[in-house]
């Protein structure tokens, strides 16, 4: 069977046993705080296991994309090192949400794997929760008595609560599960030894395939574990692991999922992929690195296309670390020096045309974003092998560094890294690394290598190793956990339990029709963050918009009967929830409230996220129908727009937007608002849908004017388009590859902002005498500017020809040295080294020290003949250097011309009296 028809049979077969098949989440989480990526099939469905929302339907099945990358579940390291792990994979997984238990997951489970799939049941291994005294849990004995129906007991394994009690994090959902493991090895390698004992122990071949979870509990902050008010099914069996299986392989890299890429590799890189190669075997490293690049370019493709872009913090950061792993080994091990991941892409787009749509439909944007970001990180590797070769020349003694000097007339190299000296220093470099062999490079370095170039401490140590030349491995650890203690301080949150005061379900939101609603409050928590404590609340009904869609929660107030008011900082969404953040609780968290939206927030924001409609239409009208939005953010004194444009946007296509969208303000368009539209219904009228975005079965559609704008939105609008007052697009500008951000103001804001420029403008004509053309004033007094600049710096050289035949004429001959060493008044470093190069045209010989106050600030420029470095071994960088100590500043430069700056003034008369001493 391929690939595709493995997962076809998953779902036919689930079809029959009443589930409905749901689309996957985005990869990319939004709404819940806990979570950065989907790194398990149940994460889009944690909310119903909990209770806070109603499932549409008792049973679905799907095939979820997960990520596997970061905190507890960090698969990134073994990925291409061993046949199994992945970052990006996919979960086919059937649930029950409240309906059947242990007893038909179990039943099909089996019923799949060998009646339909025709894994042979002798290769098949079971494990049951052995139970857990400290937790008070007994041994599953419901699920040990259904596997006996199916495998003899031999078969059925015990394991413990980390095999088989699943938790999803510290606390939330939980339950026991049964796992389904798989024996790969040959009928000798069995005969050998018993696959049970190799269940759970990491053998390669030996592997999971299928985990039943039953959610029956939700962890508690204390530990303690709360009956969920339903019993679960919560299933996932890896499709990688299930295909490798079905399809003979003992790697997950050998399937059809993964080989049309890997040679397509194989064929660019002109190298032979070999699957057996084991470490230290010929092949090794171009295995592992294509395992790598096959892998990696699928996380990175599909994070991309649900709208997560590479940048420098949070998912952004994950994603630049897996694309940088990935070019690192196409550039260590495979040859690649120029961009090619970004090529495995339109393959990779053809093999999930019609499973996820998202990234076929993309293909072109994701590309050219992995394209700009390889670019970027092959400067900086560049960047950090320089780095390297700078930082192990500084581990050379000083006496070598100057003898090899001396040896090779070669001066100035502490500030060049190897990389730049060229031809004619290539036996003083080698002579360089002889001295450097058994030296250690400072953990700190490493780290650095690590942290700002993306360098992974293995590559350290290889570019280290060829130089004969240790790493510290004990600094760079002390480093790197000292960096994740600082970032674990900066983001740590202590969040309490709920406490429930009301048994609610569900959350009515009532914003769209109103400000102002009577409630109760359903639960509430503790939370404290950077050392303040706030508390969230959750009411039965509520008017506050939670944060969502680039939409900022509101904010507002909590009236009670007895007066008390507590204000309302922030409204986000946690797990379907709106969350209500304040600094107080109420005295009487019983009673009835009225929870009030800030309407002038409110209002403020609407303009804008409507704005943000009109602006999205008119961009593709002028831009091209390609623009789509990659992020926004809207509040209520400015909207922010991301979109994917590979051009910077012209002031002539701003001006065309601009005068669309404003057209379509002053027509003053009412808001059509469709809510419950069925999803397939609304995407075959035309709708904009966001990639990235989970659309429920229903959605609501917003609309202003059906031929202009109409787009899936949940977020709050204008009730008619002249209520935006007036649109200003304030700055346009590139945000990452392949994206531009557009930042505008409406309403009040842009009224605001232009009176302020028409102040500006008036007061600019006031200065410029009230001139009938304002911009040909300001043209004539640049163009006078530039023309007194040229009159002064040509009054500058005149002056510096002066001085250069006054100060020959001072040249003092000192063992055949002609030595100048004299106070100046220029005004700039450019005049006193432009004299500089004149005296040393005619003074043979020369060794010249200027000193000059320029702006208060020291400054010293050593001039030194060529012959005079070459025969008498005089290096201006190393004596400027020296000084510079007169004047408490520092500096460097060339052999034979070097400059510095300082603090002190009053030591220019040391350092020209010092200078004496280099050829005294």
């Amino acid at each position: 069977m391929t690939a595709s028809e493995i997962r076809q049979a998953f779902f036919k077969f689930f079809e029959s046993k009443g589930h409905v098949i749901v689309p996957s989440a985005p990869i990319v989480i939004k709404n819940d705080p806990t979570l950065m990526f989907t790194n398990a099939g149940m994460n889009q469905f944690k909310s119903l296991f909990l209770g806070e929302e109603t499932p549409k339907y008792p049973r679905v099945a799907d095939t979820q994309k997960c990520l596997r990358v970061s905190g507890k579940h960090n698969d990134l390291e073994e990925v291409g090192i061993d046949t199994y792990h992945h970052t990006m994979f996919e979960m086919l997984g059937n649930w029950s949400f409240g309906d059947y238990f242990k007893k038909e997951a179990i039943a099909w489970s089996w019923e799949l794997l060998t009646e339909v799939y025709k894994i042979e049941k002798d290769r098949l291994y079971v494990t049951i929760f052995e139970g857990d005294e400290k937790e008070g849990l007994p041994k599953d004995q419901e699920a040990f008595d259904y596997w006996k129906q199916y495998v003899a007991e031999d078969r059925i394994l015990l394991g413990n609560k980390k095999d088989n009690f699943w938790e999803m994090g510290e606390t939330g959902p939980c339950g026991p599960c049964s796992e389904i493991h798989y024996d790969n090895r040959s009928e000798a390698e069995r005969l050998k030894v018993a696959g049970a004992t190799l269940v759970n122990a990491d053998d390669p071949q030996v592997i999971e395939i299928w985990n039943n979870v039953f959610m029956q509990f939700n962890r508690l902050k204390d530990g303690s574990l709360q009956p969920l008010p339903a019993k679960h099914v919560d299933t996932g069996m890896g499709f990688e692991r299930l295909v490798r299986v079905l399809q003979g392989k003992t790697s997950n890299y050998d399937t059809d999922v993964f080989q049309p890429l890997i040679q397509f590799i194989a064929d660019k890189s002109g190298k032979t992929y070999k699957s057996e190669a084991t470490p230290g075997e010929d092949g090794w490293n171009d295995a592992v690195a294509m395992r790598v690049l096959a892998d990696h370019v699928r996380a990175i493709s599909f994070c991309i296309a649900d709208g997560q872009l590479p940048s420098n913090n949070k998912a952004g950061y994950v994603i630049r670390r897996i694309l940088r792993r990935a070019v690192r080994y196409s550039y260590q091990y495979l040859g690649f020096k120029e961009p090619f991941l970004n090529q495995l892409v339109p393959l990779l787009a053809d093999q999930f045309k019609g499973v996820f749509d998202e990234l076929y439909k993309q293909r072109d944007f994701v590309q050219k974003v992995i394209l700009e970001e390889e670019a970027s990180f092959l400067r900086t590797l560049e960047a950090g092998i320089h780095k390297f070769e700078s930082s192990i020349i500084k581990l050379a003694d000083p006496k070598v560094k100057h003898q090899l000097q001396q040896e090779h007339n070669f001066g100035g190299f502490l500030d060049k890294p190897m990389l730049q000296i060229d031809i004619d220093g290539q036996d003083y470099k080698k002579d360089l690394y002889q001295h450097l062999v058994g030296k250690i490079i400072p953990g700190e370095v490493a780290f650095e290598l690590y942290d700002t170039f993306g360098f992974p401490l293995d590559l350290t140590e290889l570019l280290a190793k060829e130089k004969g030349i240790g790493v510290d491995i004990e600094g760079f650890e002390v480093a790197l956990q000292a960096q994740k203690s600082r970032s674990r301080a900066a983001t740590a949150i202590d969040t309490g339990d709920w406490v429930v005061l009301k048994d609610d379900e569900s959350v009515e939101f009532t914003g769209y029709d109103e400000l102002e609603t009577v409630a109760h409050i359903v639960k509430y928590r503790k939370v404290s963050a950077k050392g303040k404590e706030q508390y969230q609340i959750v009411l039965d009904k509520t008017p506050f918009y939670a944060e969502s869609g680039g939409q900022v929660g509101d904010k507002g107030e909590l009236v009670f009967p007895d007066g008390q008011v507590i204000e309302v900082t922030d409204t986000k969404k946690e797990n379907g929830l709106i969350v209500h953040f304040t600094d107080n609780l109420p005295e009487t968290p019983d009673d009835a409230l009225t929870a009030i939206v800030n309407p002038l927030l409110r209002t403020s924001t609407e303009n804008n996220h409507s704005a943000t409609h009109l602006l999205h239409a008119a961009m593709k009208q002028v831009l091209g129908t390609h623009v789509n939005q990659k992020g926004s953010l809207v509040n209520a004194d400015y909207l922010r727009f991301d979109f994917s444009h590979f051009a910077k946007v012209t002031e002539e296509e701003l001006m065309q937007i601009e005068t669309i969208v404003n057209e379509k303000v002053r027509e003053n368009i009412p808001l059509k608002e469709e809510r419950m539209v069925a999803y397939q219904e609304a995407i075959t009228s035309g709708v904009t849908a966001l990639f990235g975005e989970k659309y429920g079965e229903y959605v609501r559609v917003i609309t202003f004017d059906d031929d202009f704008s109409k787009e899936l939105c949940g977020g709050t609008h204008v009730k008619a388009t002249g209520q935006i007052g007036f649109f200003k697009i304030i700055s346009e500008s590139a945000v990452a590859a392949g994206v531009r951000r557009i930042e505008a103001i409406t309403g009040i804001g842009a009224e605001t902002y232009i009176n302020a420029q028409s102040k500006l403008m008036h007061q600019l004509r006031e200065l410029l005498k009230n001139p009938k053309d304002i911009s040909k004033s300001i043209e004539g007094l640049l163009e006078e500017n530039t023309r007194l600049k040229k009159e002064i710096e040509k009054s500058v050289l005149e002056k510096s020809s002066g001085l250069k035949n006054e100060l020959a004429q001072k040249a003092e001959n000192i063992n055949g040295v002609n030595f100048i060493a004299q106070k100046v008044q220029l005004p700039n470093a450019d005049a006193i080294k432009n004299l500089a190069y004149q005296l040393k045209d005619i003074v043979d010989n020369l060794f010249l020290v200027l000193a000059a106050d320029i702006d208060g600030k020291p400054s010293l420029t050593v001039m030194i003949a060529e012959n005079l470095v070459k025969e008498k071994g005089l290096n201006a960088g190393t004596i400027v250097r020296e000084l510079a100590k007169e004047i408490k500043g520092g500096g460097g430069g060339q052999p034979f011309f070097a400059t510095a700056g300082g603090s002190d003034v009053s030591g220019l008369d040391k350092a020209l009296e010092k200078a004496r001493g280099f050829v005294g």
